[in-house]
């Protein structure tokens, strides 16, 4: 398997309101920036796209580190909440349904495919790729 790292990161003008995603790519020598925008949505769902976008454009199945400075989108796999979910049928610890559900669903099916670990960075801070992503991220929502 071909290793890949991911950096991503999301954006919202308000919250809800235009969001923004970002992602940059590594592959060997290789790097690709990506990013999109919806006219109403949250941060967090901004988060989770970023994810998507950058596993769905990967041609075959590769090991994967996901860089992210989203708590929800990295607890999410390394505390297990993905795991109960699953078990509950997509309900919480409190029995009411998942938020961003579809997302969930879909980032889950593009896991299948590749091996991938998460590690959360800090946000806003001294990482390069992380402020990389949300400055594509941000002028994503700009260009709306």
């Amino acid at each position: 398997m071909k290793d890949v790292m991911i950096y991503t990161d999301g954006a919202c003008s308000g919250n809800p309101g235009p969001g923004g995603w970002g992602a940059v790519l590594f592959f060997g020598v290789h790097q690709k920036e990506i990013s999109g925008a919806e006219k109403h949505t949250t941060n967090n769902r901004m988060e989770i796209q970023a994810v998507i976008e950058g596993l769905c454009i990967l041609k075959e199945p590769c090991q994967v580190k996901v860089y992210s400075d989203s708590a929800y989108v990295v607890n999410c796999f390394q505390k297990g909440w993905i795991k109960g979910w699953l078990r509950n049928g997509w309900k919480n610890s409190k029995q009411e349904p998942v938020e961003n559900q579809e997302l969930w669903k879909a980032l889950w099916e593009l896991m299948k495919k590749h091996k991938v670990e998460y590690v959360k960075v800090k946000g806003h801070s001294d990482n390069e790729w992380n402020n990389r992503c949300d400055e594509l991220a941000r002028a994503a929502i700009k260009r709306l």
